[in-house]
């Protein structure tokens, strides 16, 4: 297939290659035990800028703890959790069903 002006041939090429890589990703987050596979899944879920602001802590119970630098941190991540919830319970057999964001602990 020519796609020389990245015209609609592109684009569908592009979605496709991503369905691809988006099920190659959940099958194998879905091949980990539970807790494994949701921290794994976190930085996909809210991407790299945020990813490299918060961590993962741990899930237990359909809850899935999250640490973020402050309050300000917290309070914005709090209303993107609907969307990430919908997110990672498509990677994951178990759902979550709450993102608890906790403010980390100052440093010693």
């Amino acid at each position: 297939m020519s796609v020389p002006d990245g015209g609609p041939e592109l684009e569908f090429c592009v979605e496709q290659a991503g369905a691809g890589l988006e099920k190659v990703v959940a099958d194998s987050l879905r091949g980990m035990p539970a807790d494994k596979a949701t921290l794994t899944a976190w930085p996909l879920v809210c991407g790299s800028t945020v990813a490299e602001r918060t961590r993962a802590l741990d899930f237990a119970g359909g809850v899935l703890r999250v640490e973020v630098a402050d309050a300000g941190w917290r309070r914005e991540l709090q209303g993107l959790a609907p969307r990430y919830l919908a997110t990672i319970n498509r990677y994951t057999i178990e759902s979550v069903q709450r993102i608890e964001f906790v403010i980390a602990s100052p440093s010693k």
